[in-house]
């Protein structure tokens, strides 16, 4: 049986990768760690991990889901090439598309709520 793998990679995750790389990975790692899951920065550290492990490309009978998603993580952050700016740089790049699709996400649908019922009764046969 497979350790603790999920489809991408997890909140319960964020913790464990805190102690693999300088001080300025620490210091972002607690604070991503220290709010809830679902807040802005969780949720674009999670994109970030899932960029650099490339989750999208993982599947249960793959050898990164048999080490689990912690392990896995921990691998990618550990044998990152780049130094821990050029993290912080994915993870700023992460939190911008993030809060970019969170704000189209909040832009009004184009055609109004009355438009919209009134072209669905146009499709209803009479």
């Amino acid at each position: 049986m497979y350790p603790q793998s999920e489809i991408l990679f997890p909140y319960r995750s964020i913790a464990a990768l805190k102690s693999l790389r300088g001080e300025k990975w620490r210091e972002l790692v607690q604070r991503v760690a220290a709010q809830p899951d679902g807040a802005l920065d969780t949720v674009a550290f999670s994109l970030m991990m899932i960029r650099l492990c490339d989750c999208l490309n993982c599947d249960m009978g793959s050898y990164k889901a048999s080490l689990g998603c912690t392990s896995c993580a921990q691998r990618t952050i550990s044998s990152y090439k780049g130094d821990d700016k050029a993290l912080l740089q994915e993870f700023e790049k992460a939190r911008e598309d993030v809060a970019a699709y969170l704000a189209s996400r909040a832009q009004p649908a184009p055609s109004s709520r009355r438009d919209r019922s009134s072209q669905d009764t146009e499709l209803v046969p009479a």
